[in-house]
């Protein structure tokens, strides 16, 4: 049995949305890191930076989220996983990107816009890094002019994995007025029935 360790309001969503699109059976081991459940000397021996979410199956153990749903829809692919070398490039790609661009602006406008008390938040870097954010919302939105998905005609994990990281901006209250296709590709990715399944996992 598939175990994956964290809970759906953390970044483990993402592996919960991919092990529900793949159908796999599997165990959420409800680990928060709001009450110290990762610092813990057994899970860190799981993953020795104290960070969900981590995977087991069998004797493999993974962290890092979208290295984790890669592995996940390779091992066991149902669709998801890229048909081409070149298509599988481009999943690597949008995968990196959408963490070394993408989601610390917008985790940054959201927890300063909503998750942390009001006396800690700064409007100031909540207003920065939600400018910051319209840098790599218009490459995404540019590239999703020209096609419905980022690896062509078809969701796949690179849809997942990036949408799973954007899916907070609504939540950060960031305005995607301005990226039309950006707001329609997330409307389409976050709408299916497997995110709606992992948000209850």
């Amino acid at each position: 049995m598939i175990k994956i360790y964290g809970v759906p309001g953390s970044r483990a969503i993402r592996v919960l949305w991919l092990l529900e699109e793949l159908g796999l059976p599997y165990e959420n081991v409800k680990t928060n890191f709001a009450t110290g459940d990762t610092r813990t000397p057994e899970f860190l021996r799981l993953n020795p930076n104290g960070h969900i979410p981590v995977l087991q199956d069998g004797d493999l153990v993974l962290w890092e989220s979208l290295a984790i749903n890669l592995y996940l829809a390779r091992k066991y692919d149902k669709g998801l996983w890229p048909t081409s070398v070149e298509d599988e490039g481009r999943a690597f790609q949008w995968s990196i990107w959408a963490m070394t661009e993408l989601e610390e602006p917008i985790l940054t406008t959201l927890l300063h816009r909503a998750v942390y008390p009001e006396a800690q938040r700064d409007a100031k870097k909540a207003d920065d890094a939600a400018v910051r954010a319209k840098t790599p919302l218009a490459v995404l939105d540019g590239v999703l002019a020209t096609r419905p998905y980022l690896a062509g005609d078809g969701f796949t994990v690179a849809d997942l994995n990036v949408s799973s990281v954007l899916v907070w901006a609504k939540m950060a209250r960031l305005d995607l007025s301005g990226v039309p296709h950006v707001q329609d590709w997330l409307g389409r990715c976050t709408g299916r029935p497997a995110l709606a399944r992992a948000r209850k996992a």
